[in-house]
């Protein structure tokens, strides 16, 4: 079978993930079905989403690149359960990797959660310059933990969603706000605070806000706009408080199973497809920020960003020596500019 053109990848890759864009879910059909070897990979974000428009066209480059011999199965919108159900499949077979957030990421290399320690890391351009220069320190950590990292991946900007202003840290102790099931970095923001954390998988959040379980999410607009909690919501925070980091993972042994030349392929349509991403989810985190814009209320945070400031410092100062070196905490944030 003649391989497919590699002159222009980027012209293919960008035209595949425009006819997806058209046509949500178009898959290749592979040229012998009994060839192909797929990888099963999980994530909570739903079908039609910009994760899941390029995560579609990445499996079609893929197959084209490969000549149908490898592809990508993604289990989308959270039915394969939460992300710690994604860590337990992969651990029994069932799964071969996930894109899932940095509260997934942490479950199998704790060290990571410094990426989201409060105040550490607050723009985009900080974030870039920190897994410029840390990428290599972090592949490392996940492979001795069993994990090819296939890549980075945003989840915009970290805002307060609320059914009722919160414009001072003490706001939250009258609330009841939510934090993922296996979560330590917001949970200590809340803890130090003074406030109770109420916890839940993301696919309960929408049902938990509707009977008034909970009040008050911590995300970002394109998160609440996919996920449309932003329905059951009033207010959100003007002021962005970081950035919201995932990765796509790879068990390692799967990856090692693969020949040396579909390693090559699956790694370099992902990085490509990982940088596409990210352009992706930045420009719909801003459009997804004036949706929100309009159906909800804008809190102005600045006149206590002192108070918010001092909350941050005192939670990531509080978990490092427990949940990152407060060696790798200065490390990130010298590379921050910080």
């Amino acid at each position: 079978m003649n391989q497919p053109s590699r002159r222009k990848p980027w012209m293919t890759f960008l035209l595949l993930a425009g006819m997806l864009a058209m046509v949500p879910g178009m898959t290749p059909q592979a040229a012998d079905a009994q060839s192909t070897t797929e990888l099963r990979l999980a994530t909570v974000a739903p079908e039609g989403s910009p994760w899941m428009r390029v995560f579609r066209a990445w499996d079609n480059e893929l197959r084209e690149r490969t000549g149908g011999q490898l592809g990508l199965r993604f289990y989308a919108g959270g039915s394969q359960g939460q992300e710690q159900d994604y860590i337990d499949k992969m651990g029994s077979g069932q799964l071969d990797g996930a894109a899932v957030t940095s509260t997934g990421l942490g479950q199998i290399v704790k060290p990571v959660l410094v990426l989201s320690a409060p105040g550490a890391i607050e723009t985009y351009e900080q974030l870039d310059r920190v897994r410029r220069r840390m990428n290599s320190r972090f592949e490392t950590q996940f492979n001795r933990s069993g994990y090819q990292l296939l890549g980075w991946g945003d989840v915009g900007k970290s805002r307060l969603f609320s059914k009722h202003r919160i414009a001072q840290p003490s706001d939250l102790r009258s609330r009841r706000p939510w934090v993922p099931s296996t979560d330590e970095v917001f949970t200590e923001v809340l803890n130090v605070v003074g406030a109770n954390p109420r916890r839940l998988g993301i696919t309960e959040v929408y049902p938990s806000l509707q009977t008034g379980m909970i009040d008050t999410v911590p995300g970002s607009a394109i998160a609440a706009v996919s996920l449309q909690w932003y329905t059951k919501l009033s207010f959100y925070s003007e002021q962005s408080t970081g950035v919201l980091i995932g990765a796509t993972i790879l068990k390692k042994s799967k990856f090692d199973s693969l020949s040396a030349e579909h390693q090559t392929a699956l790694m370099e349509t992902s990085q490509r497809a990982h940088r596409l991403l990210q352009r992706a989810i930045r420009r719909e985190d801003d459009r997804s920020l004036r949706v929100l814009d309009r159906r909800l209320t804008a809190v102005d945070t600045a006149a206590h960003e002192a108070e918010w400031r001092q909350v941050a410092e005192t939670a990531r100062n509080n978990l490092a020596g427990r949940v990152y070196p407060r060696a790798l905490l200065q490390a990130v944030m010298r590379a921050a500019g910080n």
